[in-house]
């Protein structure tokens, strides 16, 4: 908690010049607040966070995110905060506030799910192809495709154009499932945790069906969704019809994980341990292919330093531990 708080998250593709002008705005709005402790308090933490901007030329790939303002600390003192970063991923927001608090939320969204879902939308008009992942959706490509329409006339033409027809629509759906390989695979593996198909026709359908479509893509299809549009419209209409299904695989990976777990204990293979210090242990060895944490293990980690030597002790204490507090002293004096 604090005062005049600013949190700024400026998204991949944004442009610093647009958000130094809307600095310079909020400025000017600012220097008409009536209370002089509070309109320097802002102007402070906009001049602050104009001055964090004017590190970066660009950008960062991943975005920017500038946390700046006064901080009340636990012990009642006032502290101003400075930071700006870019994010470990894409963050696919857009926010300023002022407030008496740092809004974390989009970067509490960064860290929910890594899973990463490939989308192809495929039409009579084209085909797009994206991936999706936590709230980041990206076209990866796209290309427009122009079919004969069926014809009206009878005889030999009729067969003719019949038979051009079939041809340009074999050769587009070629060109999608090759263009699927070269997008979804990477290094003979697949790089999503599941595809969504999606169209308005039946191409969709025909795709998932074709001897032309990599087999280990196929594997992957995790639903045919039928959508009123294609291009970017269609993909987002898709990500929204997909949103069960997508989640479900989330939750069949981690039975999976557990079960695959349970079978090492049951099998006694010793390939396998458990509590926070043996798991510790074994990653600094560099023994550990899986780990598997739970996200609520609340453990606070103390490395205790003896007086007089350089021996150390490393001690892993739950918030109940914590209040015993013969766990930082022992025979051997440690503090």
């Amino acid at each position: 908690n604090g005062t005049s708080m600013i949190s700024l998250i400026i998204p991949p593709k944004d442009q610093i010049s647009r958000v130094a002008k809307m600095l310079a705005d909020e400025f000017g709005t600012a220097s008409n607040i009536k209370s002089r402790v509070n309109r320097l308090s802002v102007l402070g933490a906009i001049t602050s966070v104009q001055q964090r901007l004017k590190l970066y030329n660009k950008v960062p790939p991943n975005g920017l995110v500038v946390y700046c303002g006064t901080i009340v600390t636990e012990e009642g003192k006032e502290k101003k905060v400075n930071i700006d970063f870019e994010p470990f991923k894409p963050i696919n927001t857009s926010l300023y506030l002022c407030d008496n608090k740092f809004h974390t939320e989009a970067l509490t969204a960064l860290l929910s799910d890594d899973s990463k879902f490939g989308f192809i939308v495929i039409d009579g008009s084209g085909a797009l192809f994206g991936t999706l992942q936590g709230n980041t959706r990206e076209v990866l490509h796209k290309f427009t495709v122009d079919l004969p329409k069926k014809h009206g006339r009878g005889g030999q033409s009729a067969l003719r154009f019949a038979r051009l027809r079939m041809e340009k629509r074999h050769n587009y759906v070629r060109k999608v499932a090759e263009t699927a390989v070269q997008l979804f695979i990477s290094g003979d593996k697949v790089n999503v945790a599941g595809l969504v198909l999606a169209g308005s026709a039946d191409f969709k359908t025909e795709l998932s069906q074709s001897d032309m479509f990599d087999q280990r893509l196929q594997s992957k299809v995790l639903k045919l969704v039928d959508i009123s549009y294609g291009g970017e419209n269609g993909f987002n209409q898709a990500i929204e019809l997909s949103t069960e299904v997508l989640s479900n695989v989330k939750f069949i990976q981690e039975k999976k994980l557990i079960g695959r777990y349970f079978d090492e204990i049951s099998q006694d293979t010793g390939k396998y341990c458990f509590g926070v210090e043996d798991t510790l242990k074994a990653l600094e060895m560099g023994a550990v292919e899986i780990l598997i944490v739970y996200e609520n293990l609340d453990i606070m980690r103390y490395v205790l330093h003896c007086q007089g030597t350089e021996e150390e002790k490393i001690l892993y204490l739950t918030p109940e531990q914590e209040k015993d507090k013969s766990h930082f002293t022992d025979k051997e004096v440690f503090q």
